[in-house]
């Protein structure tokens, strides 16, 4: 069933305004203003600057042209005043959608200059896989959740240059809504606006899971029963909290953010919930016709001392066990990227490299391909989405075993948050440490990868680790071990 909207929407640009010396207060300052508050928003930005730069850009989007949502093969359509309800494959209209808007104009501000914006579930590997979906699906939200912004900011936190970009149709159909002026005073205003004064406490209660500790260790025994069995490999496995949120949740991902700083945080204000994630796992990179994935695999805590955390990251670099952990998923996603990459052009560029951040160390390894030519958005993630790194190996096995073992979907947790841009260009990060609020709760997931030679309490207390940011921010007292 198709739907009505012009073959072609040429986009232009109405104004582009840059500011020299802009520094990251001043950015999300703007960010609270124009996107935070907005209904369909999204900001993206990182910590500290990685060495390589990988999160030198902060984007803030709002002010949509289009919007899709899409659960199942159910895709709802807002554009032009107009509503659409399609049922078909999601990626397909993703890409017939992503056809429609054709920009008028070049990468004039580099990373992104107009394109969606959003998130996708990972519970949208229902729509590429036959799959079984036995988990309860008790927050019953989008599967995919993209807008395609009017109003962009670009932040180049290298250089502290601040890049204001509003887009229209030629032919414009219909006025921005009444509700965004406020939003674009502010956009337009030269005035650097002050932050706000944030709350002195945060206001949650008390964590709950959906495992209890030893149903945990239980799931981790199947794992490995499959393993000796010779199922899978290997099976990423989480447990979620769930805990009330008072709090306004923008606040509470600036908390986040101060925290534990890491390069692929996002905020998602998809009006009737919110996605607070703080990645530092890149799940895909496109520019033109090349692609990359940074996968993780191997945890340690860091140590009370320079001493024991020198000792643990070496422990960690040393360790047979997360060496082949990671190569096993470096494996999947070579073969992953060989479907949609020229024959011979697929490197692992970097492999097992120490990263370290504020409560753990991880290896990662880089791995990047040549593109065939024509490579739609839609063909990427048929091809790779989820990641092997919060699945397993073999994909399939393991998302199976998952589901099998996991009481709840994940949702947005292990998907992935980014921008899919007009310009060959694409950023997504994969959706760990990512939370969900709605309706003044927040949703909280954590896991690790399960091999043979996996201990059940090591895994359960790495669950624990990775989560220590929030269970400390909000009070919760659990113990690692």
């Amino acid at each position: 069933m198709g739907f009505s909207l012009p073959e072609l929407m040429t986009i232009e640009i109405e104004s582009l305004e840059r500011t020299a010396d802009f520094d990251e207060q001043d950015f999300k300052a703007w960010a609270r203003e124009f996107a935070a508050n907005s209904p369909s928003a999204v900001l993206l930005s990182g910590g500290e600057l990685r060495p390589e730069g990988e999160n030198r850009y902060s984007i803030a989007a709002c002010e949509p042209l289009a919007v899709m949502t899409i659960k199942g093969d159910r895709c709802r359509i807002e554009a032009l005043g107009l509503v659409f309800h399609i049922q078909e494959n999601p990626l397909d209209v993703l890409d017939r959608l992503s056809e429609i808007f054709r920009p008028a104009f070049g990468l004039e501000t580099p990373p992104f200059c107009g394109g969606a914006l959003g998130y996708f579930a990972y519970d949208l590997k229902n729509t590429i896989e036959r799959l079984p979906q036995s988990a309860a699906d008790d927050l019953n939200l989008p599967d995919m959740f993209l807008f395609w912004p009017r109003r962009i900011m670009i932040h180049d936190r290298k250089e502290k240059h601040l890049s204001r970009l509003v887009l229209k149709i030629k032919d414009e159909r219909c006025a921005p809504p009444d509700s965004m002026a406020r939003t674009r005073r502010t956009f337009l205003n030269d005035r650097r606006p002050r932050e706000r004064a944030r709350e002195s406490t945060l206001h949650t209660g008390p964590p709950a899971s959906n495992f209890t500790h030893q149903e945990y260790l239980a799931s981790v025994g199947k794992v490995r029963d499959y393993i000796r069995r010779g199922d899978v490999y290997q099976v990423n496995l989480s447990q979620r909290f769930h805990f009330a949120l008072e709090s306004d949740p923008y606040r509470f991902w600036l908390t986040l953010f101060d925290a534990n700083p890491a390069p692929f945080y996002a905020y998602v204000n998809a009006g009737s919930h919110q996605v607070l994630s703080t990645s530092m796992e890149r799940f895909l990179l496109r520019r033109n016709g090349s692609i990359e994935t940074r996968p993780i695999k191997g945890t340690r805590k860091r140590g009370k001392t320079p001493e024991e955390d020198a000792a643990l990251a070496a422990d960690l670099l040393d360790s047979r066990k997360d060496d082949a952990e990671l190569s096993m998923i470096v494996d999947l996603l070579r073969n992953d990227l060989g479907r949609i990459c020229l024959p011979r052009t697929i490197r692992v560029s970097k492999h097992r490299r120490l990263e370290t951040y504020q409560n753990v160390h991880h290896l990662i390894s880089i791995v990047t391909g040549d593109l065939e030519p024509g490579i739609t958005p839609g063909r990427i993630l048929r091809a790779t989405f989820p990641g092997g790194s919060i699945t397993g190996c073999p994909k399939i096995r393991s998302m199976e075993i998952i589901d099998e073992l996991e009481p709840n979907v994940r949702h947005v947790y292990t998907g992935s948050i980014g921008y899919l841009g007009w310009h060959d260009n694409l950023d997504l990060n994969v959706a760990i440490r990512t939370a969900i609020v709605k309706d003044k709760t927040c949703y909280f997931s954590v896991g690790g990868g399960i091999v043979y030679d996996s201990d059940e309490e090591d895994e359960y207390r790495e669950t624990l680790h990775k989560g220590r940011t929030l269970f400390e921010l909000i009070g919760a007292g659990l113990s690692s071990g």
